[in-house]
Parts: C-alpha cells; structure tokens; sequence
C-alpha cells in the first residue's frame, strides 16, 4: 500500500498517469479513469473506503468523488458478477428488437436486469439509456467490447463463452 493513500501502489500510478493527461491542480479531471483503475482492482465495484483513498489520493473532497461513483452507469458500488454485460435500449436498439434480447438474456440467465446469476459468473446490468452504436443495433456490451448487429443465437453464443 501506499504510504500516503489507502490505494495499493500500483493503482496509485495508474492514478498518476491520469492525473498527467490534465493541467496542474486539475487532478478533479482524473476521477473517472482514478475510479476505473480502482474498481478493475477490486474485482468490478467501488467500496466506500476505496472511493475515499481515491478522493484523498487527489487530495479532493469525497462528495466529489461519490458524485461521480453514483453517477455513471459504468461504476458498480456492489459487488457484481465477473462479466459485465450491458444490453442497450434506447430507440435505434428498441426498434431492432433489444427488448426481445432483454427479455431472452433474464431468461437464459434465471435474473432480471440489474442482478448477477448464483454463480457470480455474469453481471446484468439494469437499463442502458444508450451505448453509442446506433448503427450497429441491436448491440450489448461484454466486459467493455461491443458485440454488434445481435441476434438470439449470436447473444447465446457470447454468454455462453464467457467463464
């Protein structure tokens, strides 16, 4: 651990390099990708004493750090299962059937939206407002890669490679 942080070293320089990426005294800049870096540590969630190293390590208030933890759909403040997966919904996606992929993924998997299955092997997350690939829907995202252009046999396909 870091002496000065209650972050272990190694996210500590990962911190660092997000903190170069922005002008001095704006380490406020460096929060998403600090939040990034603590939470792949911690094996995909924020824990409060995590989020208050990280608010320490940049020597900011904690509301701010909080603020941005409970903000983003991309951070989890519980413990998820190992594969996130994310199915988009918003109109270009809902018009491509993602409504169809939402309701057979719960199915496949025996969870709802916003649950891991009994084994911690996939994380649902709850509703996706939009991930940005409208050309390509309907799409989900896997552990942060886009799967594209689904169908019911590609989304099983995919959730069944992962471990």
């Amino acid at each position: 651990m870091s002496q000065t942080s209650l972050l272990p070293d190694n996210v500590c320089e990962e911190i660092d390099r997000w903190k170069a990426r922005f002008p001095a005294n704006q380490q406020r800049s460096a929060v998403i990708g600090a939040l990034h870096a603590v939470q792949h540590h911690n094996e995909g969630y924020l824990t409060a004493e995590l989020m208050n190293g990280v608010a320490e390590y940049l020597d900011l208030p904690t509301i701010q750090v909080y603020e941005v933890a409970t903000f983003y759909s991309m951070f989890q403040t519980q413990p998820v299962g190992r594969h996130n997966v994310a199915i988009c919904t918003n109109v270009s996606c809902m018009l491509r059937g993602a409504d169809n992929i939402v309701e057979h993924v719960e199915n496949k998997l025996g969870i709802k939206t916003g649950a891991s299955t009994e084994d911690e092997r996939i994380y649902l997350k709850k509703e996706e407002e939009c991930l940005a690939a409208c050309c390509g829907a309907p799409m989900m995202m896997v552990d942060h890669k886009y799967y594209e252009n689904l169908t019911l046999e590609k989304v099983d396909e995919i959730l069944d490679g992962l471990e």
